[in-house]
Formats: structure tokens, sequence, C-alpha cells
């Protein structure tokens, strides 16, 4: 896997540790398997991240942030990926969830469905949708989740095998030279 690339992109623990914001998480923050890049903080830190992303819930990222805690998850990365439902996305990644609840229910999906920042909406609108988007929100969160468990734990592994091939065949190239020499 690419751990300098993913190094480079995530923040500083010591910045982290040491945000007045975060205070409340006390030694838990010290833990250092929740930073460190292997291949299992890493692949648990994408279902974390990914499930949560698909849960239309507040505070998706402190939800993230104390499941990476918890399960020993790389924390930075748990919490950035929740970032892919943001404002813009998260509009047609709430809908697709409600389709797929809609079907797994059974129920016919409502095409002329508005937003509107109102108590009528979020009263009556939301109470219809509540149980197709959450089931539908559940269901591919945890398929995100389980497939990028998955696909790192087989990408980092095939990484590794390749790496190493190269290493004996570098090895192998340097012992032919030197007995050439």
């Amino acid at each position: 896997m690419p751990k300098k690339l993913i190094k480079r992109y995530l923040p500083n623990p010591e910045k982290v540790k040491n945000l007045k914001g975060l205070g409340w998480l006390g030694s838990l923050l010290h833990n250092p398997n929740i930073w460190h890049l292997h291949r299992y903080s890493v692949a648990k830190a994408f279902f974390i991240g990914l499930f949560f992303m698909a849960i239309p819930m507040p505070s998706q990222m402190v939800a993230a942030a104390l499941f990476a805690i918890l399960l020993r998850a790389n924390l930075p990365l748990s919490v950035a990926l929740v970032w892919i439902s943001n404002p813009i996305t998260m509009g047609p990644i709430f809908y697709f969830n409600y389709e797929i609840g809609s079907l797994i229910l059974g129920q016919a999906v409502n095409p002329d469905l508005h937003f509107q920042l109102s108590w009528h909406w979020l009263t009556e609108v939301l109470g219809e949708l509540w149980k197709p988007l959450y089931l539908g929100s559940t269901v591919v969160g945890l398929v995100l989740g389980s497939v990028s468990y998955i696909a790192i734990h087989i990408l980092w592994r095939m990484h590794v095998i390749k790496r190493w091939q190269e290493r004996c065949e570098r090895k192998r190239q340097e012992k032919q030279q030197k007995n050439h020499n």
C-alpha cells in the first residue's frame, strides 16, 4: 500500500493530540495504535470511515473517531473518510441509500422528494422516510465498509509480495553480477 502517500496527507499526531477541543479524550489519544499505518489499522479505518460516511447523523466524525479509538483503527484516516459525504455529496448519497432501503422494504420510491428545512417537513416527510433511509444507509455502510476492509487486506498483501519479489530479483541480479566479475 502507498504508506508514504497516506502519511503525507494525514495530520501530525502531536498536533492533533494538542488540540484544545480534543482534551476530553485525555490519554485515549496517546495510544500509539491509533496513529500507526499498517494493514490492520488502515483496513479498520476504511471500514469505520465508510460506514459512518453512509449514515445520516449529526457528528459523523465524532462517532468515527470514537470507534477508531475503541477498535484501534487509524484515527485520522477514519475521520477523513467520513468527509466523502459532505454538503455537496450528501444529497446523492442519502438519496441512493433511501432507494436501497425502499427496495429492501418493498416500498415505492417517492420521485418528488424535495428537502425543506421546516418543522412540517421534518415531522411529516422525514417521518415517512426514516425507515428506508436508515435501513439503506446501514446496508450501504456495511457493504462499503466490508468491501473496503477486504480490499485493503488483499491490496496491501499483494503490494508486500510484489516488493518482496522485487528485492529477491534485485539480490539475484547483484549476485550474478558479482559472479561475473
